[in-house]
C-alpha cells in the first residue's frame, strides 16, 4: 500500500511499490496486490482515506489476505487504527526492513545492531500489545524482540536498550582497534544501493568468496580483504547496501559498520546501470553518505551490469519523448561523462567485461594516495 504525492508520477510510485514487493519476497512473504491512493498528505488517523481503506478491507476479506505492508513509516496510532479496521497484521516499510536485517544477521555484532534497532522501533509502539516479551509470534515482522505487556514493557525494553548500547560500545572499540592495527594501508570501500553487485565485484577484485546473491541486503557485516594489484597492497571493504527511506534506527545502530566508509580513502560507488531508476538510487546513496559524514570522499563511479542493460530503440517520430531507457549504452556513457567530473567506469562483474580497465585505474588512484602517505616508499618507483 502506497500513496502518490502530487509531485510524483504514477510510474515512480509503481517502481517504489515494486521495490517494496521485492523487500516482501526477501522477507519470505508472497506479494499479491498493490494499492495506491493519490493524497497531498497522509491521513493523520489511518494514513489512507476511509474510501480506500474500505476497498482494501473488501479485498482482504475476499482473498483471505494475512498481511498488509505500507511503503512509509506509520505512527503508532495509525498502525493501531488500521489494524483495528482491517483486522489483519499491519507492517510498515521500517518494520519490514528491520525484519529482513534480523533474518540476514549472522554474526553476534550484526545481531546486536539489529536487535537494538528493533527495540528502538518497538518502544513507542507498545500500547495495545498484549503478549509477553518471552513469547514469540511467528511470521514476518516478529523476528527478534517480540512484545510485552504495557505495565512492564517500557522498563524491560529500556533496560535492554541500555545493555545493547553498552555491548555495541565495546564492539565499536574492538573494531576501531582492528582498524588501527591494519596500519596506514590505503582503504577502498564499496558503497551503493542494495543489490547492485558490490559483493560480486568484491569477490572479483579480491579473489575471495564473499556471500553474494540476487536479494536485498545479502551483506550486513562489513567484510574487509587485502587486495594486491601489481605490487601495491591495499584494503577493500564491502559494506551494507543503502536503500530509499533507510530506517534511522538502523543508521544509528550500524555506526561501527559505517565507520569503514567514513575512514576509507576512496569510495567505489557501484551503480546498477540496468535498473530503470539508477539515477535516483545514486542520489539516495549520496544523500546517505552526506548524512554519515562521508559525502566529500574521493569517489569513483562503477556502473555495473552493462550485460543486462536494456536499450529500447525509438522510431524517428518518437525521438522527442526519448528517456533514459531509449539511450544506447554509448550515448548513456557520453551523457554521463559530460555531466559528472568523478572518474566513471562501465563494467559487468558477472561477465568480467572492462574489469581490467577498472583495476588499472584503481591501482593508479591507490598509488597516488600511497605516494602522498609514504613519499619515500621505494617499491613504487
Amino acid at each position: 500500500m502506497g500513496i502518490a504525492h502530487p509531485s510524483q508520477s504514477m510510474t515512480e510510485v509503481k517502481e517504489y511499490l515494486d521495490e517494496l514487493a521485492f523487500l516482501t519476497e526477501t522477507a519470505g512473504a508472497i506479494p499479491v496486490k498493490q494499492f495506491v491512493q493519490k493524497l497531498d498528505i497522509p491521513h493523520p488517523r489511518t494514513f489512507i482515506g476511509t474510501g480506500k481503506l474500505s476497498e482494501v478491507q473488501a479485498y482482504i476479506k475476499m482473498e483471505e489476505i494475512e498481511l498488509v505492508i505500507f511503503d512509509d513509516e506509520l505512527t503508532p496510532s495509525q498502525m493501531r487504527n488500521i489494524e483495528g479496521e482491517l483486522k489483519c497484521k499491519i507492517l510498515d516499510r521500517t518494520n519490514l526492513i528491520l525484519d529482513i536485517f534480523a533474518k540476514r544477521a549472522q554474526t553476534a555484532h550484526a545481531k546486536t545492531q539489529v536487535e537494538l534497532a528493533q527495540y528502538e522501533y518497538l518502544l513507542p509502539r507498545l500500547t495495545g500489545m498484549w503478549t509477553h516479551l518471552e513469547r514469540q509470534r511467528g511470521g514476518i515482522g516478529m523476528r527478534g524482540p517480540g512484545e510485552t505487556e504495557i505495565e512492564t514493557d517500557r522498563r524491560v525494553i529500556r533496560d535492554r536498550i541500555s545493555r545493547l548500547k553498552e555491548q555495541l560500545k565495546k564492539i565499536d572499540k574492538q573494531m576501531a582497534t582492528q582498524r588501527k592495527n591494519r596500519g596506514k594501508m590505503v582503504r577502498v570501500a564499496l558503497v551503493g544501493y542494495t543489490n547492485v553487485g558490490k559483493s560480486t565485484l568484491m569477490n572479483l577484485m579480491s579473489k575471495s568468496e564473499v556471500f553474494a546473491e540476487n536479494k536485498l541486503f545479502a551483506t550486513l557485516d562489513t567484510t574487509v580483504r587485502k587486495v594486491v594489484i601489481g605490487n601495491l597492497p591495499f584494503l577493500m571493504s564491502d559494506t551494507v547496501g543503502f536503500i530509499r527511506k533507510l530506517p534511522h534506527h538502523l543508521v544509528e545502530s550500524f555506526k561501527s559498520t559505517l565507520d569503514e566508509v567514513r575512514e576509507a580513502d576512496v569510495l567505489l560507488h557501484v551503480i546498477d546501470i540496468s535498473h530503470p531508476n539508477f539515477e535516483e538510487q545514486r542520489q539516495v546513496v549520496e544523500e546517505t553518505l552526506r548524512d554519515i559524514g562521508a559525502g566529500e570522499k574521493e569517489t569513483m563511479y562503477v556502473f555495473n551490469k552493462i550485460d543486462a542493460y536494456a536499450y529500447t530503440k525509438l522510431d524517428d517520430d518518437d525521438l522527442a519523448t526519448k528517456t533514459m531507457e531509449n539511450y544506447t549504452l554509448e550515448e548513456l556513457k557520453r551523457s554521463w561523462l559530460n555531466q559528472h567530473e568523478n572518474p566513471s567506469y562501465f563494467i559487468s562483474a558477472k561477465t568480467k567485461e572492462n574489469i581490467a580497465e577498472l583495476r588499472d585505474n584503481l591501482y593508479e588512484q591507490v598509488k597516488t594516495i600511497h605516494a602522498r602517505r609514504y613519499p619515500y616508499d621505494d617499491f613504487l618507483y
